[in-house]
């Protein structure tokens, strides 16, 4: 039997950015981190991968471990994070946190659905399947809140 400890490990900061977004008022989901970004438009960031995973677990289950790009790790990404910016500063901050819910939600779902085959054979590819969604969610949910006090 694969590892599954991915699964505990995201439902723990899915449920820690539940309650964070919960907490915030429209005023601080809005206010401005580094680099351009606002809390609202982080939470919409972490959103966006966590729908990339959605979306690569359909196309792998559609079309087999070729069907889904290299990790991202051996990959320059800040382009993609770059070009994603104004749209997520474009959403109404509480719509950008609703949907970062949503989204970590579909996304902890199709990773938790995999089978230890689908995971066996994602380990074997080099894990292009980044199951521990926690780690990116943790990351800025760090920073949100550093940000905040």
């Amino acid at each position: 039997m694969n590892d599954r400890s991915h699964i505990a490990q995201n439902e723990a900061e899915n449920k820690r950015m539940r309650s964070l977004v919960g907490r915030l008022t429209d005023e601080q989901l809005a206010r401005p981190l580094d680099a351009g970004w606002t809390v609202a438009s982080v939470l919409g960031h972490v959103a966006f991968w966590d729908q990339r995973i959605v979306t690569l677990v359909e196309q792998w289950r559609k079309a087999g471990p070729a069907a889904v790009p290299k990790p991202l790790a051996e990959t320059n990404i800040d382009w993609v994070n770059d070009a994603a910016k104004p749209l997520l500063l474009a959403m109404p901050p509480r719509r950008a946190a609703e949907v970062a819910l949503s989204l970590a939600d579909a996304a902890d779902r199709a990773v938790a659905s995999l089978s230890d085959d689908e995971i066996a054979r994602n380990g074997a590819a080099g894990s292009p399947l980044n199951l521990l969604r926690a780690e990116h969610r943790r990351e800025h949910l760090d920073e949100i809140e550093a940000a905040l006090r």
